[in-house]
Parts: C-alpha cells; structure tokens; sequence
C-alpha cells in the first residue's frame, strides 16, 4: 500500500515569455489558493529575462521550502523552468502547455520585446539567454508520478505532441481544442488543485 504525499504547503507559479505575475492563469490561481487555502504560502515572481538569474532567483527563493511539501506551477516558458526546478527539489510540477525545447523556440525572439500585460515594460531577449536555456535543460523526469501536464491541442505557439513525449508516465490531461494561453483555465482549476493536494 503506498504511503500518501504529504500535503503541500508552499507553491510556486512561474510565468511564461513576456508574461508576468498579471497573467490570467496566475491571478486565477492566486485568488483560489487565497480563498481555499490561506495556509499555503504562494510565491509568484516576476521572472528576469536572463534564464541563469531566474533560476537563481527562484532556487534562493524556495531554497527554505521543503521539498516534499512543495511545488511549482508552470505555463509555458516557465513550465520549461518548473521542469528544472522540479527535478533539483524532486517536487511536484503542474506544466500548463509547457515549453520543451525553450531554447530552440526561443532563438528566434532574440531582440526587444514588450510585456502582454504591460506593454510599457520591455524585455531584452540575447543569443546569452538562449544559451542559457540549454544549460536548463534536464532528462526525462526522474519520477513522472509527481508531474502533471495540461496540454491543448488547439495550442498555436507550441506543439502539444511533444509535450506528451517530454512527460512520458505522467498523469496528463489532453484537451482537444484549446489555445496556448488556456482560455478556459478555469474549467481545469479543480484536476490542478487536487493533483497538488494544498493544505
């Protein structure tokens, strides 16, 4: 009989490409954790555009949390960091139309971009921010049981086949339309939260 995870206690939401800690998907989870449960600390950072600061921002961050009573929550970009983090703190990762191959997709937006959120704010993207996106990149999950992926077929910006191949052995909700930024997040809130267990 297998012994049941500890609840989890601490959560972190790391944000995609030009998004921020605004995103819908943020705020909606932001305010559910709030309101059902206001013992979790929640930590949504808004993340560098240099990949090496910020996953050294988040593992300062986090590095008091302990690891069997935490976890992380990423959309895409910061669903390819969540992976990262994930496999350092062997913790659980909720991958929302995660980034697979971020340094690939990525090469091609090196310039100056502006936030989805708050189109005033910028952000430089460099061929050294590409490279240090493939220092990121791990093998396949050491333990695909504390994964859980939600991909859209409908995504426009990633493939979602590959991140099925990327989790194999993880619990994996495919949702046969649907759209990159997961329009309906909302609908998928509830399998999310239970997957985290939150205290």
């Amino acid at each position: 009989m297998a012994i049941p995870s500890p609840p989890t206690t601490h959560l972190v939401y790391l944000h995609g490409f030009r998004s921020s800690p605004q995103s819908t998907k943020a705020r909606i989870m932001a305010t559910r954790v709030a309101r059902d449960h206001p013992a979790v600390t929640w930590w949504c950072p808004q993340l560098p555009s240099s990949p090496r600061q910020a996953m050294d921002m988040v593992a300062r961050g986090t590095a008091a949390w302990p690891g069997a009573r935490m976890a992380v929550v990423g959309s895409s970009l910061g669903g390819y960091y969540a992976t990262w983090l994930a496999e350092q703190r062997s913790c659980k990762a909720v991958l929302l139309n995660p980034a697979v191959f971020a340094a690939r997709d990525l090469a091609r937006h090196v310039g100056t971009h502006a936030l989805w959120h708050d189109p005033m704010q910028q952000v430089d993207f460099t061929r050294e921010h590409v490279d240090e996106l493939h220092a990121l990149h791990t093998g396949g999950p050491a333990d695909a049981a504390r994964y859980f992926l939600l991909a859209a077929k409908g995504d426009e910006v990633l493939d979602w086949r590959e991140m099925v191949q990327r989790y194999p052995g993880a619990q994996q909700r495919l949702l046969e339309h649907g759209d990159h930024g997961l329009s309906d997040f909302e609908d998928h809130l509830d399998a999310v939260l239970d997957f985290l267990a939150l205290a």
